[in-house]
């Protein structure tokens, strides 16, 4: 038996699933509220009493995409080398996810509303998960001293402009080499 809670959150996932579906075969412009409805099989009034609009729904498929990529990440260990380790591989799997991927294609400034305006709750997330992992690899002597949070938004900073600008430089900076000089700027930042 489930429940409504169980329900309301499938209908949830399928309109953010249509959304996503929609957002990286027509791109953010071309996406419609109405197409959005259709495809995940619920009517525009049920999209209207979760989200007011299609940059509420992108900005929840946002959050969900961001904190479900960063959860598929082990947590690190607390040594500095296996924090920044844990830092790469999710900005690689951020970088590389097609939603993401296909708001940074776009003209629209929804993901620059998102990335540049306002704390969202995926960062929010992202910075108490890089916090916590900061304050143990102090803890463990390999992260410099400082306010944890402060570090991780330092980080958080330097991690989500190397994805946003990776495509820009991917001819100077192979897969490899990204991985590298983003891992070897994180080490220089958090080093004791």
């Amino acid at each position: 038996m489930s429940s409504s809670n169980d329900e309301s959150r499938s209908t949830d996932d399928a309109i953010l699933d249509a959304a996503a579906e929609l957002i990286t075969q027509l791109g953010v412009r071309r996406t419609q509220l109405a197409e959005i409805a259709r495809r995940a099989g619920v009517s525009r009034p049920t999209v209207y009493r979760r989200w007011p609009d299609v940059r509420a729904v992108i900005g929840a498929l946002l959050t969900r995409e961001i904190l479900r990529t960063q959860g598929e990440v082990p947590e690190p260990a607390p040594e500095r080398e296996a924090v920044v380790a844990w830092v790469v591989e999710v900005a690689v799997r951020l970088r590389d996810h097609p939603v993401l991927a296909a708001l940074l294609r776009s003209e629209s400034d929804t993901l620059f509303e998102y990335v540049v305006e306002r704390l969202g709750t995926s960062q929010r997330g992202l910075l108490d998960a890089l916090g916590t992992a900061i304050a143990r690899g102090q803890q463990h002597g390999s992260v410099r001293a400082g306010e944890p949070a402060e570090l991780a938004a330092m980080v958080l900073l330097i991690t989500q402009s190397t994805v946003q600008s990776y495509r820009m430089v991917a001819q100077l900076l192979p897969e490899q080499a990204w991985r590298r000089e983003l891992a070897r700027a994180l080490n220089g930042y958090l080093a004791p």
